[in-house]
């Protein structure tokens, strides 16, 4: 199972670091990363694995989203599932 992280906010030292970090935590294995900075906004977004992953799925959401606030970002975290269904025509 997969799952999509996005994280939006202010450009700023070590965003990569701490939701790297927390995904480890969760023993959440990142896949693929994209990431740019346009004029200051930072803009990144993860593929995931969730598969072994030691929280549920709700904690997880909530775990990003309290690191966000922390961080000064938005941090979103969406089941591959969701995203797919949002994205198809």
């Amino acid at each position: 199972m997969r799952a999509i992280i996005s994280v939006i906010g202010t450009d700023r030292v070590g965003i990569l670091a701490s939701v790297s970090t927390a995904c480890a935590e969760a023993n959440v294995n990142i896949v693929d990363v994209t990431q740019s900075v346009l004029q200051n906004m930072f803009v990144m977004v993860m593929l995931v694995d969730i598969t072994d992953m030691s929280v549920d799925f709700p904690i997880l959401q909530q775990k990003m989203n309290a690191l966000g606030e922390k961080i000064g970002m938005v941090i979103h975290v969406m089941h591959e599932d969701i995203f797919q269904s949002m994205h198809r025509i």
